[in-house]
């Protein structure tokens, strides 16, 4: 089983897939970002998110998709933004048929560290621990779509 995670936004839109094998394993697959210039119009960031996950999907062929939900608490012009990623991202999984399971930041950080409060850099140990990698995966948001692969496979063990 292959899946996708996506931690969405419209400067950098991390993703990161991972295969479970037969012993229940995670193993990395791949993982990266897709960053869209400052200084463009939204409609053309959004358009390139879509084109380069669509592109992701194709040639990685994911099972399923785990996307982090959104959570801010101060501004909510980025929130929106944000969130139009995330629409974008959901909508292209939609359109290969992929299910989508989303999970809050708090819910991620509960289930790879057991605390829901964790700090950014036990996460990406975790994620580095769960996948058995030498150094924590680079950058952060490309960490953060691989915390919400590994989330899944831990959610929905088979």
């Amino acid at each position: 089983m292959r899946i996708l995670g996506i931690d969405p936004g419209t400067g950098i839109c991390g993703f990161g897939v991972i295969e479970i094998d037969k012993k229940n394993m995670a193993n990395l697959v791949t993982a990266g970002t897709i960053s869209t210039p400052p200084h463009t119009p939204l409609p053309d960031r959004l358009l390139d998110i879509y084109n380069s996950l669509l592109e992701i999907i194709i040639e990685e062929k994911p099972d399923e998709v785990s996307i982090e939900k959104l959570f801010f608490n101060t501004n909510i012009t980025t929130g929106i933004t944000v969130a139009q990623a995330r629409g974008v991202a959901m909508l292209v999984a939609r359109q290969k048929n992929l299910p989508i399971y989303e999970y809050t930041p708090l819910q991620i950080k509960q289930t790879l560290t057991g605390y829901g409060r964790a700090e950014k850099k036990q996460i990406q140990e975790m994620v580095k621990l769960h996948l058995r990698l030498k150094q924590v995966p680079k950058p952060d948001d490309a960490a953060d779509a691989l915390a919400a692969a590994i989330t899944h496979s831990l959610m929905t063990r088979r």
